[in-house]
């Protein structure tokens, strides 16, 4: 049984989620975010808040072959409304730390609401999302709207080129994300999009699987500029905003 309860350490440090400031209309969009925030905690902790009685716990052990103990830090947004506000407050209380980005402009408390954790206010939008990829190991997309799919297809996009190498998965709540992956798998089919770079975006129904699936990615695509000495000042940011490994 000791072998079986044998745990490996996440790959990942700090996670960066972009998702909605609103909580949307379906209980599961929230409920995705307080579980995807709780994937992040230490699986202790995890199993004390999912799990009634030792005979689960055992059984839980029993089924997984692996356990992946996982102390991941949150970078995000920044505020507290929508499904931003309700990921960085479980993972705020989990214990893990949060870091919330947020451009002097939308500093306003009545604007985003009190951030949890960490602030870091930036110049404006573009500084957010170069700051928000430098603090990361991994993005993930739960549903949002036109400024979670700008920042989504932007760090796609820097995979692409080869500016990281970083893991990018949507949390495909419902189905909410079935459109995008057909428009992108039609992108494939009529050769806008290489084969090889459809694998850069990872998805799945549940956090637990697209965690999992994030710690075992491996880059397949041919990066346009390989091993190139991205200045990211081309790219409208200082330089210290490196987004690289």
């Amino acid at each position: 049984m000791e072998r079986e309860m044998e745990m490996k350490q996440s790959k990942f440090k700090r996670i960066c989620v972009f998702c909605g400031s609103s909580p949307g209309k379906k209980n599961s969009y929230r409920e995705a975010a307080i579980d995807l925030g709780r994937e992040l905690l230490p699986l202790w902790l995890f199993m004390a808040k999912h799990f009634v009685s030792t005979a689960t716990n055992l059984l839980i052990f029993k089924r997984e072959k692996k356990q992946v103990s996982r102390n991941i830090d949150l970078v995000y947004g920044g505020g507290s409304i929508g499904l931003m506000g309700l990921i960085s407050q479980a993972v705020f209380d989990g214990g893990r730390h949060v870091i919330g980005v947020i451009p002097k402009t939308l500093m306003p408390k009545e604007i985003t609401g009190e951030t949890v954790g960490e602030v870091k206010a930036v110049s404006d939008m573009h500084q957010r999302k170069a700051e928000m990829a430098r603090q990361s190991d991994a993005f993930i997309a739960l549903p949002g709207g036109y400024g979670t799919l700008e920042e989504l297809l932007e760090v796609i996009t820097w995979a692409q080129l080869g500016i990281h190498d970083k893991p990018v998965g949507l949390l495909n709540v419902d189905g909410y994300y079935n459109s995008l992956l057909s428009f992108i798998d039609k992108a494939v089919e009529e050769g806008f999009i290489s084969p090889n770079a459809r694998h850069i975006i990872l998805s799945a129904p549940t956090a637990q699987d697209l965690v999992k699936y994030m710690e075992e990615y491996e880059p397949q695509h041919e990066r346009v500029a390989p091993k190139l000495n991205w200045e990211i000042e081309q790219l409208g940011y200082p330089a210290k905003y490196e987004v690289s490994r």
